[in-house]
């Protein structure tokens, strides 16, 4: 497992990844972390030209806080993420989604940023991601946008970020209700989930059940309309379409997820 032959640039700042972006252009990726993009260039379903690394840009890294959202830099490390005093007060569901990222080297090299961007069904902070509403902010040459994450997923590895844009930072508005819970369930530590759940307050995110991370909206309509936990949770498979692989076939997936959500559920209300 060889990748194909690329050229490798190291961006001094934020600005000069996007100037990188404009002389390459679709040629190009980004590598920070590199825990995403690296496997694929080895079987090589990935084969960029250009490698610009931003791994060293540290405006890009970061935990703060800014009126009601917590802002999270997108080279942040999972491992940061996870032991951020502020992130484990503001958004508890997302300190404790990163530390549950069982490689250690995925944990400590990997970034926030990636996991999004990469846009990997089957990772679980995309899905934490959509129960909290968060808003990606994406910088181009001629300046930034916000995108709300509901509509930032377009498909398998393919999200809205054009091919010259960097994606700066997520914000994440402080909950307004205090129960969370995540569920997943792997065939070893350091596996994708088969299924994984993140829940905050009414809104569910399922992990690992479509060709992108969706929430479950029938799930959350039974919630609005006073059903019980146990109730909504039978419709976590409405509207998905699971994949069958050598892991799982799709029906056990759909089970499974009735079944987390069920639990998430019961879980994030012991909390409130």
């Amino acid at each position: 497992m060889i990748p194909a032959s690329f050229d490798y640039e190291v961006a001094e700042s934020a600005a000069h990844a996007l100037t990188l972006l404009a002389e390459h252009g679709e040629d190009a990726k980004l590598l920070a972390g590199g825990h995403s993009l690296l496997p694929m260039m080895k079987v090589r379903l990935a084969q960029p030209a250009v490698l610009i690394d931003i791994a060293r840009v540290t405006e890009l890294a970061g935990i703060r806080t800014e009126g009601e959202e917590l802002v999270i830099g997108a080279t942040t490390r999972h491992a940061d993420v996870a032991g951020s005093d502020l992130v484990k007060a503001e958004a508890p569901i997302l300190a404790y989604a990163a530390a549950q990222v069982g490689d250690p080297q995925i944990r400590h090299r990997g970034t926030i940023g990636g996991s999004v961007a990469h846009a990997d069904p089957a990772s679980d902070l995309p899905a934490v991601f959509l129960a909290l509403d968060a808003t990606l902010v994406a910088r181009g040459t001629d300046g930034s946008r916000e995108i709300p994450i509901g509509e930032f997923f377009q498909g398998l590895f393919e999200t809205v970020l054009e091919p010259e844009e960097l994606l700066t930072e997520i914000r994440v508005p402080k909950p307004a209700v205090a129960g969370w819970s995540f569920q997943k369930f792997t065939q070893r530590a350091i596996d994708w989930a088969i299924v994984g759940v993140a829940v905050q307050g009414n809104q569910v995110a399922l992990v690992n059940m479509g060709a992108t991370p969706l929430r479950a909206a029938t799930v959350e309509a039974a919630l609005a309309d006073g059903a019980a936990p146990a109730d909504a949770a039978a419709h976590a498979a409405d509207g998905t379409s699971a994949a069958s692989d050598i892991r799982a076939s799709r029906e056990y997936r759909e089970h499974l997820a009735c079944v987390l959500v069920s639990r998430a559920l019961t879980e994030s209300r012991s909390r409130a």
